[in-house]
């Protein structure tokens, strides 16, 4: 599996450059986060499709190396709606919490050296369950999942 750092770098630096469309490669990780960045409002529009473009009939045609996932990203007055999103398990240290460590930084305390999450803020966490693997911390929360604390965004 790919790491997340190369999808956080990506979505971080479309903003930056002001793009309307980010392209990144099909797999389960990526469609998970951008799908929690896109129920958080980061972004206005994800979609299946393959190098060319967002075309969902396309995209089962198409071979597993040409699929990829498209997102429209959101400015609001002419600023990017995202401005940081970084990674906080990294390959040479996981973070995994459980629920009462989730509860501390989404209460607006610090656990295992993870800042508490600010206004507006959200941390995609990965968990063991397969119905709900990719869930933002809230989210988590209200299940009483533990997992791996991927990456945040603000």
């Amino acid at each position: 599996m790919p790491l997340p750092h190369d999808l956080c770098a990506r979505v971080q630096n479309a903003f930056r450059a002001r793009h309307q469309k980010l392209v990144v490669d099909h797999n389960t990780q990526n469609l998970g986060i951008l799908s929690i960045l896109l129920r958080a409002g980061f972004i206005s529009n994800v979609t299946r499709g393959t190098i060319t473009a967002p075309e969902p009939t396309e995209f089962h045609k198409a071979g597993e190396a040409q699929r990829r996932i498209w997102a429209n990203l959101k400015y609001r007055d002419d600023r990017p709606v995202l401005n940081h999103m970084e990674l906080i398990s990294k390959p040479s240290k996981r973070v995994f919490m459980d629920v009462a460590e989730l509860r501390l930084i989404c209460s607006g305390r610090r656990a295992q050296k993870v800042k508490p999450l600010g206004m507006g803020e959200i941390a995609v966490v990965r968990t063991k369950d397969k119905e709900h693997e990719w869930l933002e911390a809230r989210e988590a929360l209200q299940l009483r999942l533990p997992g791996e604390v991927v990456c945040r965004a603000r």
